[in-house]
């Protein structure tokens, strides 16, 4: 379920500007799908068995659009009428103004708040993502959604060679997932993806706020699509070694299982209920 088009977030590394997406306009021009709400409640209302809603993974449902438009809390409160799960993917502390509808969703079914950490650093945070809330709004948020009983799942993705593929930083996060109980985070690898009309951006960014560092990516990585951090074997040690210490679901399948099962005791309500 994707309710808006483009962002406003402005991470310097964002995929979803890759030119493979076929924009036809520019990416902070946001799309507002108006009838969402609408189309989603049309499809909830003709599916036999229920399921995990996801939402999050091209656009942020909680950038500042959704303040005037409030197309996500619309979304959330049709899906708690149809008593379907609900997988919410952001980077935004905005999350915690429907914490009372995670809590209704997750009481008849099931409800996961994901959100994207990067770096421990705010200073860097507003380098690399200048328009979202800083990691230490985004860490309060997953610490009220801990007391709120509300599970979560952070994504430790991207990590940007030579800028935040540091084991002081690595820790630094996984620290403060620990704190607030993630149930797991999402870790494809030390590094980042770099694809046509991303890469651009990427680059240019570098340029302003990291002057050099562009020709080293060029000399390291030429055009390769995997940019992976030199570190990444000995980060991934410890990413993993961490995660075994501490209950955390740390491979990547088993978490996306994790977002996509309902829980055994509602399956089989709903299965009787038919």
């Amino acid at each position: 379920m994707n309710i808006y088009r483009g962002c406003v977030h402005g991470c310097i590394y964002c995929d979803s500007r890759s030119s493979c997406y076929n924009f036809d306009h520019p990416f902070e021009d946001i799309g507002v799908k108006r009838n969402a709400p609408q189309l989603l409640d049309s499809a909830l209302r003709s599916k036999r068995k229920k399921c995990m809603i996801g939402t999050g993974s091209m656009c942020d449902p909680y950038m500042p659009i959704e303040h005037k438009t409030g197309l996500m809390r619309e979304c959330l409160e049709v899906i708690d009428k149809h008593g379907f799960g609900a997988a919410v993917l952001t980077k935004s502390a905005s999350v915690l103004r429907d914490t009372g509808l995670f809590c209704s969703i997750n009481e008849k079914a099931k409800c996961v708040v994901q959100m994207t950490l990067t770096t421990d650093d705010d200073e860097l945070c507003r380098i690399i993502e200048p328009c979202v809330s800083v990691t230490s709004e985004r860490f309060n948020a997953l610490m009220k959604l801990k007391e709120a009983g509300i599970p979560t799942v952070v994504w430790l993705s991207p990590l940007l060679p030579f800028i935040n593929d540091t084991e002081k930083n690595i820790l630094g996060i996984l620290e403060k997932c620990r704190e607030a109980q993630v149930k797991g985070i999402v870790c494809f690898g030390m590094g980042l993806t770099l694809r046509d009309g991303n890469r651009e951006y990427f680059y240019n960014a570098l340029d302003r706020h990291f002057p050099g560092l562009k020709q080293k990516y060029i000399a390291v990585y030429g055009n390769s699509y995997e940019v992976s951090s030199p570190n990444e074997r000995r980060l991934m040690a410890i990413f993993h070694e961490y995660c075994e210490k501490y209950s955390i679901i740390h491979d990547t399948e088993k978490c996306f299982g994790y977002l996509k099962e309902l829980p055994e005791k509602y399956v089989q309500m709903s299965f009787f209920d038919t």
